[in-house]
């Protein structure tokens, strides 16, 4: 959380604080959503796909590592170059003909080629023409987006001649690059920012900035299938097998009548700091999507026994400040026993989040799923919600009449004015003439979300101790 105005727990001397900081507001907006073109980056595995993706955004954003297929789902970036802004589609290894997780891979990155303003083929000159790189460029053929034929890890001059080869394909001249390197990238990105139309061909939605929902939990609790029965399409990759998401995936979804972002990120199943490979990517990109989301879906498997790296994903949301909704995932696997077994579960794991609202779900059968919308609404609001300074301090007034600050060192602290320093999530500010006791803050934490609610939303209390004036000589 930032505290620009240095609002957080310190000291203060001077009274003329309380109204500066009763003046200052961090009301937060979320972003416009504004319609950008699409670049879908395709080809067979391990071409160096995301390498390029990387080179194109400036940043390392997609997970990269020396093995095929770590790539699975179409994820999306935002890109910039030249200040024309486009949507970048990283998709998995092509391969026609495929069954199972492989053919499910490849059915994201048709899915991508299909919909994309234009498509950026990516083939291996060191390697040539493969039959794979020949059924993607007969499809490609027949689509009527652009088409632009990358030869990656053209890393010297040597190289060169063999790209020539590549014409064969019929996708026109090949564009030799090496996108570790990052040879001839600018010219490439150039080239895209020709082919892209001013204007995406398909366009999600009224501008306006759907609310980021980030979809988080442990390996295999579901989370893609419940994207995938929210989208009502095969958006993400599913498979028996835990950790099948690797990156982030972004999908704008319908829901009771409003436009969401949902985030569909890889279970954690390590800490970061004892993660490895694509693990510790992920475990990042998980990271960073809750923090750039506004309220997140923790899902749980109702069916099994609420364990650690539940309790893991949780803390992050927690420590992120971000509005929070339990969602119970395989609730038609629920039996009597099993419910009044996870009632005891929830009284001792989730002491943490008890403002939290709980939300039970079938991603199997669509049980309650159209329930997410109002607990996501509910917790967004809260975590919007603004206290005015004068509601505030009478209600703080009556409360310490009622109930007063512990003694301590044999003094009794006073609690001399409170405001609300920001929201996202809700800050409040005490300045006291003395410490206030841990459990003190919890109270007063507690009587605020009995009477304002708060619901979803994680609540902060942070105290400034008045400074002693030192005596004049």
């Amino acid at each position: 959380m930032t505290d620009p105005d240095g609002v957080l727990d310190g000291t203060w001397s001077d009274e003329s604080d309380w109204a500066a900081l009763a003046d200052s507001f961090d009301e937060g907006a979320a972003d416009d959503a504004v319609a950008v073109p699409v670049l879908a980056i395709v080809g067979r595995p391990n071409v160096g796909k995301s390498t390029l993706v990387n080179r194109i955004l400036g940043r390392r954003e997609a997970v990269v590592q020396d093995i095929p297929g770590v790539t699975r789902d179409r994820v999306a970036y935002d890109a910039l170059w030249a200040g024309k802004r486009f949507t970048v589609l990283d998709t998995g290894g092509w391969e026609p003909g495929l069954e199972g997780l492989p053919g499910a891979i490849a059915a994201q990155a048709e899915y991508a080629m299909q919909h994309a303003d234009a498509v950026v083929v990516v083939v291996d000159a060191t390697v040539g023409a493969t039959t794979t790189d020949e059924a993607v460029a007969k499809v490609l053929r027949r689509s009527k987006q652009p088409v632009i034929l990358v030869a990656n890890k053209v890393d010297d001059d040597r190289l060169l001649a063999d790209t020539a080869a590549l014409w064969s394909l019929g996708l026109g001249e090949p564009f030799p690059v090496s996108a570790l390197h990052g040879r001839n990238s600018g010219d490439l990105l150039d080239a895209i920012l020709k082919a892209l139309p001013e204007t995406p061909r398909e366009r999600f939605g009224a501008v306006g900035g759907p609310r980021r929902v980030a979809l988080v939990g442990k390996p295999n609790v579901g989370k893609s299938s419940l994207m995938n029965r929210l989208t009502g399409e095969n958006r993400s990759v599913v498979d028996s097998v835990a950790g099948t998401t690797v990156d982030p995936v972004d999908s704008l979804v319908e829901l009771d009548d409003q436009l969401w972002r949902f985030v569909d990120t890889a279970g954690l199943r390590k800490r970061v700091n004892f993660a490895s490979g694509t693990e510790y990517y992920a475990s990042l990109r998980t990271k960073a999507a809750i923090e750039s989301a506004e309220v997140a879906i923790v899902l749980l498997d109702a069916a099994e026994p609420i364990a650690e790296q539940d309790l893991r994903v949780l803390t992050m949301v927690v420590e992120s400040g971000r509005a929070c909704v339990l969602a119970f995932n395989k609730w038609d696997l629920v039996d009597e026993d099993r419910r009044n077994q996870l009632e005891k579960e929830l009284d001792r794991g989730l002491v943490r989040v008890p403002w939290a609202e709980r939300v039970n779900v079938s991603a199997l059968t669509g049980r309650a799923v159209r329930k997410l919308a109002p607990a996501l609404r509910n917790a967004l609001e809260s975590w919007d919600t603004r206290i005015s300074t004068g509601q505030l301090n009478s209600w703080l007034a009556d409360l310490i009449a009622a109930t007063p600050p512990p003694v301590r060192g044999g003094k009794q602290p006073k609690i001399l004015f409170a405001t609300q320093a920001q929201t996202r999530p809700p800050t409040f500010v005490l300045f006291t003439s003395g410490f206030l006791e841990a459990g003190y803050r919890r109270f007063i934490e507690r009587k605020l979300r009995e009477q304002f609610g708060f619901t979803g939303s994680p609540v902060r209390i942070s105290v400034r101790v008045r400074e002693k004036k030192q005596r004049k000589k």
